[in-house]
């Protein structure tokens, strides 16, 4: 029996409960927020809807009850402002990553942070835990890879599934896409009849802004953050050992040592357990090591 728990009810924290709900992720599910009322409300608003998604418990509780289940998504946090770069939320929210890690420790399972900017909050909230690397993973560019996905298909006319595209690096601005070696239908991308490099930086610019767009006009990201937080949590439920771009602190690959960010990585029952070395060009080579080097000038020591 699937046992998860949530901390951080805004927006996103709600949009992923509903998500592993519908997907029947978790028999338990357990809320928690600094709020104690919204969790409580969250809670009961959940369970008045059980009769259409299969069964599960809900139940706002306090954080010394998530130290034994299977996984815990974090989502706790001040969200982002129009225009606000993810990286300016670091001096609100690391104090938060720092707190919950500390009461995560001793946690068995696997530890999914949302929180932005994912990369550095990850990192600092695995140190505070005295967790593995591979156990605790932030959500990353996950969610800018599907962006890119989505684009692409309605640029070649096909569905996303069709399209294996990454991004990699930070979940922010520096972030890059894996040009060289993205495919759509079995077929390198730049092999495609008609397919101009010069649609390139402005499909790229599109995914990055994305979240900008979004915050402009509803003032936050929810939705597929939400759906995208199910499908990494399934991965390491159900110990799918899919490749994912999650984020989590790297230990040689790529040229990367010592700082947190997004690599193709097998996920399963043990977290991210396996980074995959990624087939850059040169100049992508050189957009990641920039995307470390601006992650690592403010990653507290």
């Amino acid at each position: 029996m699937a046992r998860v728990g949530i901390i951080g009810l805004g927006w996103v924290g709600a949009s992923v409960a509903a998500a592993v709900l519908q997907r029947g992720l978790a028999q338990e599910l357990l809320l928690h927020d600094v709020r104690g009322e919204i969790a409580e409300g969250e809670a009961l608003d959940f369970a008045h809807g059980a009769l259409l998604y299969p069964r599960a418990r809900v139940r706002a509780a306090p954080l010394s009850d998530f130290t034994t289940l299977d996984a815990v998504v974090v989502s706790a946090g001040r969200g982002g402002k129009p225009d606000e770069s993810r990286l300016a939320l670091l001096r609100d929210n690391l104090a938060v990553a720092e707190s919950l890690g500390q009461a995560l420790r001793g946690f068995a399972g696997v530890i999914i942070a949302v929180s932005n900017p994912v990369d550095i909050f990850t990192e600092v909230l695995r140190r505070a835990a005295e967790l593995p690397a591979e156990r605790v993973i932030g959500t990353g560019t996950t969610l800018d890879s599907a962006r890119l996905r989505f684009e692409l298909g309605e640029q070649l006319g096909v569905h996303p599934h069709s399209v294996h595209a990454q991004v990699l690096g930070e979940h922010g601005d520096s972030e890059l896409v894996n040009w060289s070696a993205a495919q759509a239908g079995g077929r390198t991308l730049r092999d495609w009849r008609g397919w101009n490099e010069e649609l390139e930086a402005e499909i790229a610019a599109r995914v990055r802004g994305a979240a900008y767009e979004i915050i402009r006009r509803k003032g936050a990201t929810n939705q597929a953050i939400g759906l995208v937080t199910a499908s990494v949590l399934a991965a390491v439920l159900h110990n799918e050992d899919r490749v994912l771009t999650v984020s989590r602190l790297q230990q040689g690959v790529a040229g990367v040592d010592g700082v947190p960010l997004s690599l193709p990585a097998v996920v399963g029952r043990d977290g991210a357990t396996r980074v995959l070395e990624p087939r850059l060009d040169a100049a992508e080579a050189e957009a990641l090591a920039r995307s470390a080097a601006i992650i690592a000038e403010r990653l507290p020591s």
